[in-house]
């Protein structure tokens, strides 16, 4: 047998009847149809046994398996004998083998012919395509030669897919899309190698290219007044559970209150947002997605139901030609927009025709844009960002130009992709209300999101030369990524700069592209401006293992800093507060391809700030409500400048000591400094607690209208300052709560460039062999300025080595000498007139002791004076007692100046009753008079002196009585000792 086309037809097998009812199943014609094509053509005169079927088939209808196999959809349109419920196969769309073959069912209709699922055929007759897994562009005739406007054709392929739930398979082939817009797409696309050219200059202000969007409609939530209140209560930072939202479990719900508006722009004409927040519910209203703002009121609150599966579009290649449709400046769409929960998009390369140029003068919205979707992926994709500014202004873009575009996105994740350009080219990223943004192992010239970016998380990736542009809060998780340029984040100076969460850099790098140019790595500088909402510089702050690389450019001259921020702490229009970090942590910061290392941290105005939490200050100490740790800091040696310059510094806490913080909600911070290398920074008159430790401390100014409110303690530090020379102090450390040195050297100043250890006293804290302030412990001084005072015949004392070894802030700020000439004793102020502290007179060649109002002998040379009288009852008022029998005068010679210091008395009688007064004479007159005796009865006891009974030497010291009692027997007699010590 032969058929159509003379070829013999090779003997089919036979199938049973039982074989081809399943084959049909519910499929019906379109499956049997489909199972039973064979080589050649079937003409009317075929039948069953002709395929080989047997006789237990009965009477199964014959016309159900009649089919045609034709060479295109031409040939198939002019045939004349196909019959209704016949099966056409066509080998290919235009031509046999071109990708575009498929079955048809024939039936009698009048549905609108698109020439891929609907064919008009002759005597009212239409092939219906009949997919069985997917389908492709050429079986809905992509032409694919550069003249036809494929997009047509693809258009009609999705709406068939769509309508179906059929993947769409097109891993080959090579399409130009002209005018066609707005491309639905709903069930997933394997593009594979598939190329796509697109001709920009018929790009559409209001649809993309292709448009993929969800089956499913949003519903307007309604609650009643009970309910309302209740899920307005929960509308706050911090809530995770909102039972009233548990009928909208996988909705995407968002809450709009239009009349609140938050986010003005500074510098455009922009009246706010609106106050606006989104979120994921989960089983029981289990909220995913944090709540930034707290709500009053909204008016509107929808629910996005999201799908229950993903949506994937895989593999292609997108040929963009560059030009513009001259839209005067409006956002065009020229790719890809999202608006289904749930999409991947993956394996994608996207750029210019080869030969083209970027001559575009409307801005993109971007070739990826995601909108209103929750959960969707950009992985394993190549595209560019746009020209922007052009040499010259004729050539410029008005606006910014954006490959990748969204707004209200949550859990967004983009992997692997790429995405780099020159310097005329804009950010690739342009972005509002992204939250949980995640970036994988990306390499992207910008990530920028204007307005509402929430958690941030950047890893293993490279950032160039647009860099980090950011306004949000959350957290803000960079991991082991490079940033080209000069600021590794710079937060949006239109929308506040603010960050309200955690900032975290770790192991990143921020490779400067401009050695002059000063290179910062959190740049959060607002305006002073009403934003309409809280601003500030995040919650708390963390770098570890930054680098600042200079390597290969030249000129690497540039200030490097960590952080900069304003010069004020509250809005002047509004009086509102700058939120403050609680805790910043600067660690293992370094500086490679130069040696000019970086500064940490200057802070104008600390009054104002609003931490959060309260702090304070007494008079006893500072109760600190920030926490501020620079540790391993390879810190900048500052230009030579005057001590208490504010024009380069490592770190500066500004205010006046007279300045007033607003509250306890102000900045009141713990400062610790630990391996920072040189550090030239000022306190001022500020609030702070202070720590040093393994430092070279430059100049330091903690004195600014007064004294700093706070403490100091140097810890293993080296204080030596480098500066020009004004005549001023080169530290100030009139500190409130004291200054504490442990461990720690002191060097020779260095001033214009000469080191001077004859100037060490112009730090205010120490002249040596003569002042030392503050407390300090095994303080030490450089070799240099030992040599020096050893040169010039005045080394350092042991007395001030000893003040260094220890030295408390209560003691004396003096050194006091140990020894030297009569002349060379110390003032009491010295020793802060302390009784008991000695001298070696080396005039006398004697150790002198001070007892608080002069200079004695130091072992206290003392001399008792003896006098004695008998017959007390006979003796007459002014009689001598006697210093010894038959002595001349009865009185002792004073060998040197002293005083007496007091007296003992014992008086004998056979009488228990009885007294007498007696006087002191010294030089022949009377001294001290009045002075009673005990009684004989009473224990003899010491009487003290008048602290005035000194004398000299050389004076005659007597005793005379002046009276005695009535009825003294006759054998009362009395001794009287007198004690007197010696100055010297």
């Amino acid at each position: 047998m032969e058929d159509r086309n003379g070829e013999h037809a090779r003997p089919p097998k036979r199938i049973s009847r039982r074989s081809l009812l399943a084959a049909l199943g519910g499929a019906g014609v379109a499956v049997a149809g489909q199972s039973f094509i064979k080589e050649g053509v079937m003409g009317d005169s075929v039948n069953l046994a002709t395929y080989g079927f047997g006789p237990d088939m009965g009477n199964f209808p014959f016309a159900m398996f009649r089919f045609r196999y034709v060479e295109n959809i031409a040939k198939m349109k002019s045939e004349t004998m196909l019959r209704e419920g016949m099966i056409v196969r066509t080998a290919g769309y235009y031509e046999p083998g071109d990708g575009g073959g498929a079955d048809y069912i024939v039936k009698p209709g009048t549905l609108p012919e698109d020439l891929g699922s609907v064919v008009n055929l002759s005597g009212g007759l239409q092939a219906i395509l009949l997919a069985e897994d997917s389908v492709n562009y050429k079986q809905f005739g992509a032409v694919g030669d550069g003249v036809n406007d494929d997009g047509v054709q693809i258009k009609r392929t999705h709406a068939y897919a769509n309508a179906r739930d059929l993947p769409v398979q097109n891993l080959t082939g090579e399409y130009w899309i002209k005018a066609t817009n707005d491309i639905i797409v709903q069930t997933n696309v394997n593009w594979g190698h598939t190329k796509f050219h697109i001709d920009e200059g018929l790009n559409s202000k209001s649809n993309p290219r292709f448009r993929v969007t969800s089956r499913k409609n949003t519903v307007n939530i309604q609650f009643d007044a009970a309910a309302k209140a209740s899920f307005l209560d929960k509308m706050k930072p911090g809530t995770t559970f909102v039972p009233e939202l548990a009928p909208f479990k996988n909705c995407l719900v968002f809450i709009t209150d239009s009349n609140d508006k938050i986010g003005v722009r500074q510098g455009y004409n922009h009246n706010g947002w609106n106050k606006e927040e989104f979120f994921y519910v989960e089983e029981h209203g289990r909220l995913i997605g944090d709540i930034a703002w707290t709500f009053n009121n909204y008016t509107s609150l929808v629910a996005y139901p999201c799908d229950d599966n993903y949506l994937i579009l895989d593999g292609g290649t997108f040929y963009m030609s560059g030009n513009s449709p001259g839209a005067g400046g409006a956002y065009l769409h020229n790719g890809i927009l999202v608006r289904r929960s749930r999409t991947i998009i993956r394996n994608q390369w996207v750029g210019l025709e080869e030969g083209a140029s970027d001559t575009s003068l409307d801005p993109r919205i971007g070739f990826y844009y995601f909108n209103y979707v929750f959960d969707v992926t950009l992985e394993n994709v190549r595209l560019i960002p746009w020209e922007q500014d052009r040499e010259g202004t004729d050539r410029d873009v008005p606006a910014g130009t954006y490959g990748i575009g969204g707004a209200r996105v949550l859990n967004a994740t983009f992997r692997n992709v790429t995405s780099e350009g020159g310097m005329v080219h804009w950010g690739v990223f342009g972005t509002n209300l992204f939250k949980n943004f995640s970036i994988e192992g990306c390499r992207l010239n910008r990530v920028d999101v204007h307005f509402h970016c929430w958690n941030l998380y950047v890893k293993d990736s490279e950032i160039g030369y647009r860099g980090f542009t950011l306004t949000g809060g959350g957290d803000l998780f960079i991991e082991n990524t490079k940033r080209f340029g000069s600021r590794f984040i710079d937060f949006r100076v239109d929308y506040g700069a603010k960050w309200d969460g955690s900032i975290r850099l770790t192991k990143c790098r921020l490779i400067v592209t401009n050695g002059p140019a000063e290179a910062v790595a959190l740049h959060c500088v607002p305006a002073n401006f009403d934003y309409k909402y809280p601003i500030g510089y995040g919650r708390s702050i963390k770098i570890e293992d930054f680098v600042f690389d200079y390597t290969g450019i030249p000129n690497p001259t540039g200030i490097c800093r960590i952080m900069k921020i304003a010069a004020f702490s509250k809005i002047s229009s509004t009086s509102q507060r700058l939120f403050f970090p609680q805790s910043i942590e600067f660690r293992d910061v370094t500086v490679v391809g130069r040696e000019k290392g970086v500064r940490m941290l200057e802070i104008p105005n600390p009054l104002s700030f609003h931490l959060g939490k309260p702090g304070g200050y007494d008079a006893s100490r500072v109760a600190p409500n920030c926490h501020m740790l620079f540790v391993n800091i390879q810190s900048e040696k500052v230009p030579a400048q005057t001590s208490q310059s504010t024009t380069h510094v490592n770190f500066l806490l500004n205010a006046l000591a007279t300045a007033a913080y607003e509250d306890s909600y102000a900045l009141y911070p713990k400062l610790e400094f630990v391996n920072c290398g040189d550090f030239f920074g000022h306190f001022k008159g500020s609030v702070a607690d202070v720590s040093f430790r393994g430092c070279t401390v430059n100049c330091l100014d903690a004195y600014e209208g007064g004294r700093m409110r706070g403490r100091i303690v140097f810890d293993s530090c080296h204080l030596k300052a480098d500066a020009v020379d004004d005549g001023k102090l080169l530290y100030s450390t009139a500190v409130e709560h004291g200054v504490s040195f442990l461990h720690c050297t002191i060097h020779a100043p260095v001033l214009d460039g000469t080191s001077r250890p004859d100037l060490v006293a112009r730090y205010d804290f120490i002249d040596v062999n003569h002042k030392l302030l503050h407390n300090h412990l095994n303080t030490a001084l450089s070799k240099e300025i030992i040599d020096y005072y050893a040169g010039i015949g005045t080394p350092v004392a042991p007395e001030f080595y000893a003040m260094l070894k220890s030295h408390h802030v209560t003691e004396s700020t003096l050194m006091a000498r140990r020894r030297g000439p009569t002349a060379g004793r110390p003032a009491p102020a010295a020793f802060q007139n302390e009784p008991g502290f000695a001298y070696f007179d080396e005039s006398l060649n004697r150790i002198v002791v001070w007892d608080g109002t002069r200079w004695i002998k130091a072992d206290k040379e003392k001399r008792t004076l003896h006098y004695y009288m008998g017959q007390l009852a006979t003796a007459s008022p002014g009689a001598a007692f006697q210093r010894e029998g038959g002595h001349p005068s009865q009185t002792y010679v004073m060998p040197g100046d002293g005083k007496l210091l007091r007296y003992i008395v014992l008086f004998h009688s056979s009488s228990a009753a009885g007294s007498f007064v007696f006087e002191v004479w010294k030089n022949g007159a009377l001294w001290i008079g009045g002075l009673t005796s005990p009684s004989p009865a009473q224990k003899p006891g010491a009487v003290l002196f008048a602290p005035d009974a000194a004398f000299e030497e050389g004076d005659l010291i007597g005793i005379r009585l002046n009276g005695v009692s009535t009825g003294l027997p006759a054998d009362a007699y009395a001794t009287i000792d007198l004690f007197a010590e010696y100055e010297e």
